[in-house]
């Protein structure tokens, strides 16, 4: 029984860790993923440099987008590194 006494305190911790820490992690995760699988064309996005720009080209197959900075300026982006969506567009209607 004493050696199940001094587990008890490690067994908190963890507790304690998973929900302050790991669950609210892996639920922002979660989040990150689903705003960038949701990318349209013509969304305003912000990415991880600061660089804030429009989404002009997605590309399924690949893991980048294209995103005009300035008039007639395009740049590939890595989809990873879209921090935030200012400006959503509306879905296509069918």
């Amino acid at each position: 029984m004493q050696g199940f006494e001094s587990l008890i305190p490690l067994i908190l911790i963890f507790a304690i860790m998973y929900f302050l820490l790991i669950r609210p992690q892996q639920k922002k995760l979660k989040e990150h993923q689903a705003m960038v699988a949701a990318l349209r064309r013509g969304d305003q996005v912000v990415t991880q440099g600061g660089v804030i720009g429009k989404v002009t080209k997605v590309k399924d197959d690949s893991n980048e987008i294209e995103v005009e900075i300035a008039p007639n300026v395009q740049v590939r982006v890595v989809r990873g590194t879209i921090t935030s969506v200012l400006n959503k567009t509306e879905p296509a209607k069918s």
